[in-house]
């Protein structure tokens, strides 16, 4: 195949779209394709495209804290099989030590080459599997204090060699986990996925030939470089530094910092993030590229949604991550509940950005999606895994609400159907909505806390909780008020009632019933300048109580739902005296 040499911009906007566009194919692949719960319904998943050297050129619009994690498990990969790949190869890992994030995102990485044997690019897909072994059920609980207890550690291997499936590594894995047939099948997928991926970028390929296509993947990267040191550029130069915290380890640990300073200078910016908490026993621990990774996240939110998100990104900015913190663990250190820690981390370098970004950065959400894992062991000893993922609310933005029951920024999940919690005659949901007046009070209102009421209907279920943001509120900005607490309490409105831990793992028993409300989102700009009629439309449609809007806002709505003027102009008066 004869290069094609690039002539115009024309060319170049169909390719930037068309490797985007297979990489949304993947993803889709992936979506319409996978067996459980957590994938098909919570889509916790990731697709992307490589070029021959690893560099990510493409990927899809899934979860972003996976995909910026992609160039450490490509350089894992390649260090291990880099003189050996052949066509129909796949590649597997989820080490956290050799590219990995933790134990249930298994990356598949398959390369692709052209009909003559030439390589030309990489298939990557990484799949949050319903559960790799381990004590807990979903291999995901907060309390386990090493790696060995977390699941099938699978270093950089080989699944498929020249097309024939290594049936005896694939069954070692499949007999260390609790649901081998689910696994077979997201894992089944995620191939699937790779296979459509290589077949799309080999039609590129033999469109534009092989120098080609490499060249408009270098202009691609470059573009988007490009495209990012222009946005850095705009701001002023500056250190910018930013404090938050994880309420505690699952252990009784006190506070856990996160501190990064920002430092912008020209068109570079560098994150230090020296301060940060050491590594912690719990499982709240991350590696150096899912640090990274959310960190990309975050910049690519407030600077530029419309940059290509590639390698290219990644080239203005540096870091500097402590060793042996919970920013990266060191092994044996546990990192299954490591999720937490990049919804943190997103919050933080946000908060840096926002005194440089006004206009662009919102308040805080409400810290990232909650789990609560379940697990039923039958009386024939097969173990069932339910996944429950709550996304509960955005901060308030800079001009607008905070969103109402979406996953934040860096996950990108779904919450799960009722329908599909319930379908497996092991718990009932009794109750799923909004609660008023938690979102945090501002000119621009956070978005509101989302519960759930579970009964459990198994003769005994063992649950698992990642939750926080309970004594450590989501953060208002310039002038708003915080967000509200998240929740766990067991048998609301009974003489059993009580509260439990944020992050737990503990049996239930049939009858039992769980409450779980994630945290609300913080409020924008001060809360007695924002538009009264906004305020009453807030409460007629039942996410601001009547008191509430007085109280929060100085607006004094009247019995049959009108504004009385003269009591709120008195009240916003009194209020800001």
């Amino acid at each position: 195949m004869s290069p094609r040499p690039i002539s115009d911009a024309a060319t170049f906007e169909v390719h930037r779209n068309a490797v985007t566009g297979l990489a949304d194919e993947m993803a889709i692949t992936i979506l319409r394709t996978a067996h459980s719960q957590i994938v098909a319904s919570s889509m916790d998943f990731s697709a992307a495209l490589c070029d021959a050297s690893g560099r990510v050129i493409a990927q899809a619009n899934t979860c972003p804290v996976h995909l910026g994690s992609i160039p450490e498990a490509m350089s894992a990969v390649l260090e291990s099989f880099g003189d050996s790949v052949r066509p129909g190869d796949v590649y597997l890992l989820n080490d956290p030590d050799l590219g990995g994030m933790h134990l249930p995102d298994i990356f598949a990485i398959a390369p692709v080459f052209t009909s003559g044997q030439e390589l030309i690019g990489y298939s990557v897909t990484v799949v949050n599997h319903v559960d790799v072994g381990g004590w807990a059920a979903g291999s995901m609980a907060v309390q386990s204090t090493s790696i060995f207890a977390e699941g099938v550690q699978i270093p950089p291997s080989r699944l498929c060699d020249a097309g024939t499936l290594n049936e005896t590594f694939l069954a070692l894995v499949l007999r260390n986990v609790r649901e081998p047939e689910l696994l077979r099948g997201d894992l089944e997928a995620q191939l699937a996925a790779c296979h459509a991926g290589g077949e799309g970028l080999k039609e590129l390929a033999e469109r534009h030939g092989i120098d080609g296509l490499a060249a408009l993947n270098d202009e691609l990267l470059d573009y988007s470089e490009t495209l990012l040191r222009a946005a850095l550029a705009e701001a002023p130069d500056g250190a910018y530094a930013f404090e938050d915290f994880i309420d505690d380890d699952g252990m009784g640990s006190p506070p856990i910092p996160f501190r990064v300073t920002v430092t912008i200078t020209g068109d570079r910016l560098h994150l230090d993030f020296t301060g940060s908490s050491p590594q912690v026993a719990s499982a709240l621990n991350a590696t150096e590229s899912f640090t990274r990774s959310a960190s990309y996240a975050a910049i690519q939110g407030a600077l530029g949604s419309d940059i290509p998100a590639n390698s290219g990104f990644y080239r203005p900015l540096t870091f500097t991550i402590p060793e042996a913190s919970i920013l990266s663990g060191r092994r044996p250190s546990a990192r299954g509940a490591r999720g937490l820690v990049a919804y943190r981390i997103i919050d933080t370098v946000l908060g840096a950005l926002a005194p440089v970004f006004p206009d662009r950065v919102p308040a805080a959400g409400d810290g990232g999606p909650d789990s609560v894992a379940i697990g039923i062991t039958g009386q024939d000893g097969t173990t069932n895994v339910l996944w429950d993922i709550l996304c509960g609310a955005w901060g308030a933005r800079p001009d607008r609400d905070g969103v109402d029951g979406v996953s934040p920024l860096g996950a990108n999940l779904a919450n799960v159907p009722v329908e599909e919690l319930e379908q497996s005659g092991h718990v009932r949901i009794d109750g799923y909505g909004y609660l008023p007046d938690t979102g945090g009070p501002g000119r621009w209102r956070g978005g509101l806390s989302t519960f759930r009421d579970m009964t459990v209907l198994a003769p005994t279920v063992s649950v698992q909780i990642r939750s926080d943001r309970r004594t450590h509120l989501p953060y208002g900005l310039r002038g708003g008020a915080q967000g509200t607490a998240s929740s766990n309490i067991l048998n609301p409105g009974t003489p059993q009632e009580r509260e439990l831990p944020a992050k737990v793992v503990r049996d239930l028993a049939s009858g039992d019933r769980h409450r779980h409300v994630t945290a609300g989102g913080g409020g924008h700009g001060d809360p007695f300048t924002r538009d009264p009629d906004r305020v009453l439309q807030d409460v007629l449609d039942g996410k601001v109580t009547a008191s509430g809007a007085a109280r929060d806002y100085g607006v004094v709505v009247t019995p049959d739902g009108a504004i009385d003027t003269a009591a709120t102009r008195r009240r916003r008066a009194a209020g800001r005296r």
